[in-house]
């Protein structure tokens, strides 16, 4: 390959690690914009097993069922994009997510925080590729650069349960498989564009190869879907929560996006995990 190839192939990558922020995240209201309802302070530490039942706390979109192997998020045609979300948020803290992603070239499972006015920390597993996931983080929205996103080796993501853990503060952000460290990003690296007010935890795969997607986005995903071939499902088995911060509600007292101006009602907004309350278990 020469050189001029490989940047170019290096320039391709970059632009589409972009595609699942830019297809999948919206926000009803913009405490960046606009005045906001308080956000529900999760403000607890505590571990769903979701192979046991569907618990308090968490809605679905789409089909969404529950066996033995946890909850089942399945795409089986055109538009389907189930999703388990949150009805509750962290501000700063640790998810750790065991998870089965979803076989199927076009397919793309995720795992993300995100918070009102689009900051956004993401796992994100191509199902044409079983050897390797992708990391990925944005602040405010903002993808006018596209220098975020990195790949780790992972191999057999569709065969194997594996802990896939976030943990957040006002420092930084690790990400971790299996305990196990792939990367860190410091708040002082992160270009202005960290991460810091209160967040939801989604997970769900989508079809982003749907031959209505753009053609950047299709190939980013391994191609199109091939429906016939389906259904494509990802498992969550369990998910343990830990709000660094405390409270009843979160809330924005000005339209800076700083994790300064946020406000725990009943608490206290910690900026790292000394502020942690021990895991409970529900499920």
């Amino acid at each position: 390959m020469t050189l001029s190839c490989y940047i170019m192939a290096m320039v391709m990558t970059i632009l589409m690690l972009s595609y699942l922020a830019d297809a999948q995240t919206f926000t009803s209201c913009n405490p960046t914009k606009t005045n906001c309802p308080k956000d529900p302070a999760f403000g607890t530490s505590a571990t769903f097993d979701l192979t046991k039942s569907l618990p308090n706390k968490w809605k679905t979109v789409g089909t969404v069922t529950q066996d033995k192997d946890g909850v089942a998020l399945t795409v089986a045609k055109k538009l389907d994009g189930p999703v388990l979300q949150s009805d509750f948020y962290i501000m700063f803290g640790r998810v750790e997510y065991t998870i089965k992603a979803a076989p199927g070239a076009g397919i793309v499972s995720s795992a993300v925080l995100q918070s009102d006015c689009l900051d956004e920390i993401d796992w994100e597993w191509l199902g044409g590729d079983n050897a390797q996931v992708q990391t990925n983080y944005f602040g405010k929205g903002d993808t006018t650069t596209y220098d975020r996103g990195a790949f780790h080796p992972d191999p057999g993501n569709h065969e194997t349960f594996k802990t896939y853990t976030i943990d957040w503060d006002s420092n930084r952000i690790l990400w971790q498989i299996d305990g196990n460290t792939v990367r860190t990003l410091e708040e002082k690296n992160a270009k202005g564009q960290y991460p810091q007010t209160p967040c939801f935890i989604k997970v769900g795969p989508w079809a982003a190869g749907d031959p209505s997607n753009s053609p950047g986005t299709i190939e980013w995903a391994g191609g199109q879907v091939d429906y016939l071939k389906g259904p494509f499902t990802m498992f969550l088995k369990s998910i343990k929560v830990t709000d660094y911060s405390s409270g009843s509600e979160y809330e924005y007292t000005d339209k800076s996006g700083s994790w300064k101006s946020i406000k725990a009602i009943d608490g206290s907004v910690k900026g790292d995990s000394s502020g942690a309350t021990t895991s409970s278990s529900t499920g």
